[in-house]
């Protein structure tokens, strides 16, 4: 490749953007990336608030996840990890579920708890096993249907899926329903079980920005907005053009179909995270609350994780609901039925997040094409999984397509006929 050969143009500086660039850089090949925002991170940013770290939306990063482990470096993210476990509140019952490997003094609470049958957890335990030990390729090939139609076949009864694993994988898939792919939930259930839960230290923002700071200064452009892509180039909002060696287009589902007429853009779902300052910890554990009344998705108080969230001692406390709200008095009424008072809790934030995640209903492609028929590239984790790692995993495989094609040897001419 030629040292002055037109740089790859990604649109969109999100994990799968920046991945992408990232991938490219590393092999040599010149890269810009146009970002229509005034920072990097895409759906993953930090906002400082009164000294707070303020997730936009709450969000976390699970070090199981094959990718991150590949591309990220977690020890320089400094991870503040979760309790490998819940806290699962209904209507004034509470009941502990730890991984009984990380936690030993926890080692009966599952069993103990009232939550299923002995059998539940048996099977609970299996699905557990399993998915820790299989291939993930082997789960990537499994049957798919909806993760309700899997518990079901697994034997899983009624009591354990509304007790537990409904509300649990509510605040993780945004949906109640149980109608995500059972090959995204396995992959999933896999990362939980084999990684740690956590945050980094000074906010899941560090993600994109670890990324961002592995390409050449001034690679990033923000502000510009990509409004007509073409397989050699891009026009921008304010009229300028930027050529390229190819475009990737990195930015979110519907963005992406605008650009890209023709692909299938997946229905988004929604959140909204609720941000409280509390004098004190109300639980004085880095353990997730669920909650299994349907009131909120699930609660927890992120300093007693990453002490470093708030910068004067107070606690700081991440509440999410699903769908779009701004109400937060039926939000406090639950905080206060979990924690007790709040009263003096200050209401910080509210972060509607319209477009959280890809919905993902079986048969859910795991892998969609990162190259289109007209040239263009594509990747995000609408092209992979509703998650960091798909979004991780999508750019380095659109980067590796751009390489391909960029080292491919051009066609040869046919000869010109002779005359005679």
């Amino acid at each position: 490749m030629s040292e002055r050969q037109a740089p790859v143009i990604v649109v969109g500086a999100g994990l799968a953007g920046l991945a992408c660039a990232v991938h490219l850089h590393e092999a040599g090949v010149p890269v810009r990336v146009l970002e229509a925002s005034d920072g990097v991170g895409g759906r993953v940013r930090t906002d400082v608030v009164d000294g707070f770290r303020l997730d936009r939306g709450f969000q976390v990063l699970l070090t199981g996840y094959p990718e991150a482990r590949r591309v990220l470096d977690l020890s320089a993210l400094d991870i503040r990890a979760f309790a490998s476990g819940l806290l699962v509140c209904g209507a004034g019952v509470r009941s502990r579920v730890m991984l009984p490997w990380r936690h030993p003094r926890h080692a009966f609470s599952g069993l103990l708890s009232g939550i299923g049958t002995p059998r539940d957890k048996a099977v609970l335990a299996a699905i557990t096993a399993r998915d820790m030990t299989f291939p993930a390729s082997r789960l990537r090939r499994g049957h798919d249907r909806t993760t309700l139609e899997e518990l079901y076949a697994w034997g899983m009864s009624d009591a354990m899926i509304d007790g537990l694993l409904r509300p649990f994988l509510a605040g993780v898939l945004l949906e109640r329903g149980l109608e995500t792919s059972s090959r995204v939930f396995h992959l999933l259930w896999r990362s939980f079980a084999r990684g740690r839960t956590g945050v980094p230290a000074f906010g899941m923002g560090e993600i994109p920005r670890q990324l961002a700071d592995r390409l050449p200064p001034g690679t990033v452009t923000l502000g510009a907005r990509v409004t007509r892509i073409a397989s050699d180039g891009v026009v921008i909002e304010s009229g300028g053009t930027y050529d390229g060696a190819a475009v990737v287009v990195a930015a979110d589902p519907g963005a992406a179909g605008r650009l890209l007429p023709g692909i299938e853009v997946p229905r988004m779902r929604p959140v909204t995270t609720f941000y409280h300052a509390a004098p004190r910890s109300p639980l004085k554990e880095p353990v997730q609350v669920i909650d299994a009344t349907g009131a909120i998705t699930d609660t927890i108080v992120l300093t007693d994780a990453a002490p470093t969230y708030a910068a004067d001692g107070r606690a700081l406390i991440s509440t999410s609901v699903l769908g779009v709200t701004g109400d937060e008095r039926p939000v406090r009424e639950r905080l206060t039925e979990i924690y007790g008072d709040t009263s003096s809790w200050e209401h910080l934030a509210t972060y509607q997040v319209p477009e959280a995640l890809p919905a993902m209903p079986p048969p859910h492609p795991l892998r969609s094409p990162v190259r289109l028929p007209n040239g263009v590239y594509v990747c995000g984790d609408h092209r992979d999984t509703g998650s960091q790692q798909g979004a991780l995993v999508s750019g380095r495989r659109a980067a590796q397509a751009v390489l391909s094609a960029l080292r491919a040897p051009a066609p040869r001419r046919a000869p010109a006929a002779r005359q005679h």
